[in-house]
């Protein structure tokens, strides 16, 4: 038997990679991680973590605004962009160095650097003429932002990993995209005062979610004062004296301060050396798996938004938890990636777990029951406002399971997640409403919808 220097050699320090290292180290393997940037990979340094801190702190503004309706006053409130940066990036020094500590605790070798695969049992780190070999290597390196090259002036825009670090709070700002980046960074910079474009190719944001979703959201931003520009894109960008005017498809051209493209990501594989170890990807650059995270190479597994199936956080981390238990517990374990709960930290924010009304048409043997409602929550009761909270119940009329559930409004991720226990566990409309609501609260809703929607009414 060959002798290696690890028996596991992971590709990448993020959420996924941590936790296969660590499982696999605390086991017993001998275990290297290299990681190219710093640890904690996207989430923690440039996606996830951060970009809440960016949310919460854009909220004072609805929060000022709201509790001047409570009888609240303010005089000389202000924000300062440098002290945010400041403890933001402080945090996320904190929770990087908790991630390379805890990998040394459980004698994982960390490497910093970039691995790149010379074959299927060997890596090289660039620049540090180091050369290591493992009987299994695992790749979870992530993604990274995509933006179109080849548009003219496409120099003078930033992505969503510049938006993090720019030096001061631009006055206005143009977001190409309508995703779920796209409307969290409009969220973002419409509550920091900044002035906020939002322009999409598409008919409506949120390609994907449920439709009655993505209608009420692209109403209720707007109430927040982001101008949505929907079924178009740029032709160009040019840099101007005083700014950067973007060129539309539609004739129009805006000038803004900051062009940030949110259009997407793609997976992190370039120059990774995939080829050489017999490692195929696919025709949009993702690393091709089976459902045990195995790669067409026999010793080299990928897991992440590198192999780009359900590209988010929690879901790495189960797949490294499958991974762990399929390679080294003989335990064959492949993921359900069925009913998994997601949010959109838009403000207001989106929570959603299971089907959308137009996906249960599609895959419920019979008819699909449809249950909605609209109304302001009682938190802006005092406020004038004219803000609404959408939820959505989607229930399979055979089985009489509720297979989707979809909610726009304040603390919707945090509902969202007790809900999509209920759907994990394929509980039925019955259940839902057998169970006491709790009063008052926007959540008892879910359990006191009643009344059917019509299939004649058009709801959005």
């Amino acid at each position: 038997m060959p002798d290696y220097d690890y028996d596991l050699f992971v590709i990448g320090a993020g959420s996924g990679g941590v936790r296969a290292a660590r499982l696999t180290a605390l086991g017993g393997k001998r275990v290297a991680i290299a990681e190219e940037f710093r640890v904690g990979g996207t989430c923690v340094i440039r996606g996830c973590v951060p970009k809440k801190f960016m949310v919460m702190a854009s909220e004072v503004s609805h929060a000022l605004e709201i509790a001047e309706g409570y009888g609240w006053s303010f005089e000389g409130t202000k924000f300062d962009w440098p002290t945010f940066l400041e403890a933001k990036d402080v945090e996320i020094a904190r929770l990087s160095g908790i991630y390379a500590a805890n990998l040394g605790k459980a004698g994982v070798d960390l490497i910093h650097g970039r691995a790149v695969l010379k074959d299927a049992h060997t890596v090289e780190i660039v620049g540090k003429d180091q050369t290591i070999t493992a009987e299994r290597i695992l790749v979870a390196t992530g993604g990274r932002p995509w933006k179109p090259e080849n548009l003219p002036g496409i120099e003078h825009a930033i992505t969503s990993e510049e938006a993090f670090h720019l030096p001061e709070l631009p006055k206005r700002i143009l977001i190409a995209g309508g995703g779920y980046i796209a409307v969290e960074f409009a969220g973002i910079f419409a509550g920091l005062g900044v002035e906020t474009t939002l322009i999409y190719r598409g008919p409506n944001i949120l390609r994907g979610f449920d439709d009655d979703v993505r209608a009420h959201l692209a109403g209720e931003i707007e109430k927040r004062g982001i101008k949505v520009i929907l079924g178009c894109q740029h032709t160009s960008l040019e840099k101007t004296e005083t700014g950067i005017l973007n060129h539309l498809g539609n004739g129009m051209s805006l000038e803004t301060d900051v062009v940030m493209f949110a259009t997407g990501r793609v997976p992190h594989v370039k120059d990774l050396g995939l080829d050489a170890a017999g490692v195929k990807i696919d025709a949009d650059g993702a690393i091709c798996v089976d459902a045990f995270s195995k790669t067409s190479a026999d010793n080299i597994w990928a897991i992440g938004d590198v192999t780009d199936r359900m590209n988010l956080t929690p879901v790495a981390i189960r797949e490294a938890v499958a991974f762990h238990e399929t390679v080294y517990r003989n335990n064959p374990t492949a993921f359900d990636y069925e009913a998994v709960a997601t949010a959109v930290f838009s403000q207001p924010p989106v929570g959603v777990v299971g089907l959308s009304e137009s996906e249960a048409r599609h895959s419920c043997p019979g008819e699909v029951d449809v249950y909605i409602t609209r109304f302001r929550p009682m938190k802006y009761a005092f406020t004038g406002s004219d803000e609404r909270v959408l939820m959505k119940l989607v229930v399979d009329a055979t089985s009489q399971k509720v297979v989707g559930v979809h909610i726009v409004g304040p603390e919707a991720p945090e509902m969202i997640q007790l809900a999509a226990i209920a759907v994990k566990a394929g509980l039925t409309k019955a259940q839902w409403d057998a169970t006491c609501a709790v009063h008052p609260t926007m959540a008892e809703e879910l359990v006191t919808l009643r009344e059917k929607q019509s299939p004649n009414t058009n709801a959005g």
